[in-house]
């Protein structure tokens, strides 16, 4: 049985159709995402029939128009800049990339603005804006929060891929898709110029955002990916910042791809806390075990079985993959709901019920809103060039690992990507008051990867909360510390006890019953993840 009630949400999603590249790259390929999940949005401007409310926008020149989004009912401002999509052919291919102000409630400060940076890289942080409004609602009190879609995201120019053939994300075979013959296809249907949509050229269309509006300061949230935009812009653009607020840390130093190791560690945490847990422990006493029995299981063959579709409750035909069961493991460890069905889910499908684990997989089978073309212009520019050696040898013991290693060298024979320079990876040497945010049982970027960030940042204060999953702020009180940072100017006086509180949910012990939390964990410190090997490569 499925439990709707984690499912019914996306029921009234609007979706973009999914496609085997899209949920393939999702599921295994994918090396961050954010925690927002796939929170889609359409914006509809509509000038005719409703008058402006007054704009935020400090810069009479600017142009906005009235808009709403989403899961938002108030309206708001949207607008778009034009750019050369080459920046040094000025004169060439012009893109827009477009932006949202969601207005500050009382604008004490019209002259600074929170930007607030999405994860992925290829999700759109405008179609993400009731979930930055949630988050950053204390500093909205008294700023306006800004939302741009990155070059190759959402409205900006989107490097997507469409693929008609493919009607259903749960009976199609993902084991089998050729990925060079895929993103050659992928490739095939852009007229873009994708070596310009990497971290570095991007950067440049969100300082121009700023200057186009009129802001003289911002302060930044990144979140996943978000964090190495939000550290490139402490590196070329500090004099434009009073703030930084990163989670979920991505260090300049690595490669994100790193993220293997990091995803066997948040899938041993899991184990560690069901061992920990009475009544997780008694009705789930071989967890290991039970994965590794179906993971061996599929190995060897997939499984077909007749299903009702949990989004939409037509009949359907459930193909189960283990690229789609790790996949699907992988993808609930980053929300501690989803993370709280896992020993159930996987206890079921030992013994052959695949229910659950069919509802897990519904949740991000169609591509969590991902922009792949855009990913892959970061990931084949920024990173692929950076595997060692010892990050390949490691990915030997990891299914998902090197999974997620042959199929991006895969994609980056195609998606043909200058590397970026030497001094791309150097660590951030800052002076501006910087929070970074690390959960404890986050499966992409653990807390040393934070501790690592923080080396040369010399007004930076590591917070790390021992029961959040990745995206701190979303799920703690760290959006409070957020606005404590955004008024004061200062980490010096943060105070983080807050972080403490047990936010875990309680695991389920079927498809409907959870018990109650009987085992604490032991806060983490940034001493604890200084401590550890920084590369990312440890496994606890």
């Amino acid at each position: 049985m499925v439990n709707r009630k984690l499912v019914s949400k996306a029921l009234t999603m609007q979706r973009r159709k999914p496609t085997v590249y899209s949920t393939r790259w999702a599921m295994i390929l994918c090396v961050l995402l954010s925690p927002f999940g796939n929170i889609n949005a359409s914006l509809a401007s509509d000038t005719n029939t409703i008058s402006a409310e007054k704009t935020t926008v400090i810069n009479s020149q600017a142009k906005t128009s009235p808009c709403y989004l989403d899961g938002m009912a108030e309206q708001l401002q949207c607008g778009q800049i034009t750019v050369a999509e080459n920046p040094a052919k000025p004169d060439g291919t012009q893109i827009d990339i477009h932006f949202a102000i969601l207005p500050a409630i009382k604008n004490t400060h019209p002259n600074e603005a929170l930007l607030a940076i999405a994860g992925g890289p290829g999700q759109s942080a405008v179609e993400h804006a009731a979930g930055f409004d949630r988050l950053l609602s204390k500093v909205r009190q008294q700023r306006d929060i800004l939302l741009i879609d990155q070059r190759g995201t959402g409205q900006s120019n989107i490097l997507n891929c469409e693929d008609s053939s493919v009607t259903s994300t749960l009976a199609f075979d993902d084991e089998s898709i050729d990925m060079i013959a895929e993103t050659q296809k992928c490739l095939d249907q852009t007229t873009a110029d994708i070596t310009q949509y990497g971290s570095e050229t991007a950067l440049t269309d969100f300082e121009a955002v700023r200057t186009y509006l009129g802001y003289n300061k911002l302060h930044l949230y990144g979140v996943s990916y978000g964090t190495r935009m939000a550290q490139l812009y402490m590196r070329h653009y500090p004099e434009a910042l009073a703030t930084v607020t990163i989670d979920g840390v991505v260090p300049m130093q690595q490669s994100v791809l790193a993220i293997g190791s990091a995803i066997e560690r948040g899938f041993q945490l899991l184990i560690r806390d069901c061992e920990n847990n009475t009544a997780c422990q008694q009705q789930f006493p071989e967890l290991l075990a039970d994965f590794t029995k179906v993971n061996e299981r599929l190995a060897k063959s997939p499984v077909t079985e007749k299903v009702k579709d949990p989004l939409t409750n037509e009949p359907s035909t459930f193909l189960l993959t283990r690229s789609k069961f790790v996949g699907a493991v992988r993808m609930a460890l980053y929300t501690p709901a989803v993370r709280a069905l896992l020993p159930h889910a996987i206890h079921q499908a030992a013994n052959e019920d695949y229910q659950a684990i069919l509802g897990i997989y519904a949740l991000s089978a169609d591509g969590v809103g991902l922009a792949m073309g855009m990913h892959a212009s970061v990931v084949c520019g920024e990173d692929i060039h950076r595997i060692t050696e010892q990050m390949r040898k490691d990915a030997k013991e990891s299914y998902v690992s090197a999974n997620m290693i042959d199929g991006l060298e895969q994609t980056c024979e195609v998606w043909k990507m200058p590397p970026v320079d030497d001094d791309f990876s150097q660590p951030i040497n800052s002076d501006l008051p910087t929070l970074l945010l690390s959960g404890e049982l986050d499966p992409a970027t653990p807390p040393n990867w934070a501790a690592l960030a923080k080396k040369q940042m010399t007004n930076a204060k590591h917070l790390i909360s021992p029961f959040a999953t990745h995206g701190v702020a979303a799920q703690t009180c760290a959006n409070d510390l957020i606005a404590d940072l955004v008024n004061s100017n200062s980490v010096k006086d943060i105070d983080a006890s807050c972080l403490e509180k047990d936010i875990r949910r309680s695991f389920y012990l079927n498809a409907n019953t959870v018990e109650p939390q009987l085992a604490q964990a032991a806060p983490s410190t940034d001493d604890d993840a200084a401590s550890q090997n920084a590369t990312g490569t440890d496994k606890e």
